[in-house]
């Protein structure tokens, strides 16, 4: 399929920043919940090839970006908590 190349820029980021704020959460059905709530929460950033991406980005970019995928996360990761009590 010519679509299989498309992919959003944040999924990776965002799953990675996941697992390094869950601590010792485990669990794939929360951890899946968490990943969704905070990619809800980005806007879309597709690429075909990340190589290509990441040149277009100054250094500000990234970091700015870096900084939105760990505050959705970290919200996520809250607003979880709150709905599962």
């Amino acid at each position: 399929m010519p679509f299989d190349s498309v992919r959003n820029y944040y999924e990776t980021l965002v799953f990675e920043e996941v697992k390094r704020q869950s601590g010792k959460l485990r669990d794939d059905s929360v951890l899946s919940d968490i990943a969704c709530v905070a990619l809800n929460h980005l806007p879309p950033r597709y690429f075909r090839h990340e190589v290509d991406f990441f040149f277009y980005l100054s250094p500000e970019e990234r970091n700015e970006t870096l900084h939105k995928v760990q505050t959705a996360v970290a919200n996520a990761i809250e607003f979880i908590k709150n709905a599962r009590k």
